[in-house]
């Protein structure tokens, strides 16, 4: 039978219990730090607003495109405005944030 020791900073806890809400904290801190990564929030709204953006250009007047010297500026804005969009997104998929480390966190470290 094994005994756990008591964590002297956290009465009725074991060390083991106290080394597991650790780590449950951790994990919790690193996907909320992926879900509000500034790619992904920029990203997601340049795909959406190039998507109204082409939407707009495709169903153009004549008129609309002579007001621009006979450029379509709303087809290829938005076209823009998805290959940034994808652009920061891929970025983000390639290169995700690295969660992070004890030794990196001024708030873990002992004075």
């Amino acid at each position: 039978m094994s005994q756990h020791r008591e964590h002297p900073e956290r009465p009725g806890h074991s060390e083991s219990d106290v080394h597991r809400e650790v780590t449950e904290l951790q994990s919790k801190s690193a996907t909320a730090a992926r879900l509000f990564d500034i790619r992904r929030i920029i990203g997601g709204l340049f795909v959406l607003y190039g998507i109204i953006v082409t939407v707009a250009g495709i169903t153009a007047s004549d008129a609309e495109i002579d007001k621009a010297e006979g450029v379509n500026i709303n087809l290829w804005t938005g076209l823009s405005m998805l290959a940034l969009g994808v652009f920061f997104l891929l970025w983000l998929w390639l290169r995700p944030v690295a969660p992070p480390t004890p030794a990196d966190d001024p708030a873990g470290q002992s004075t």
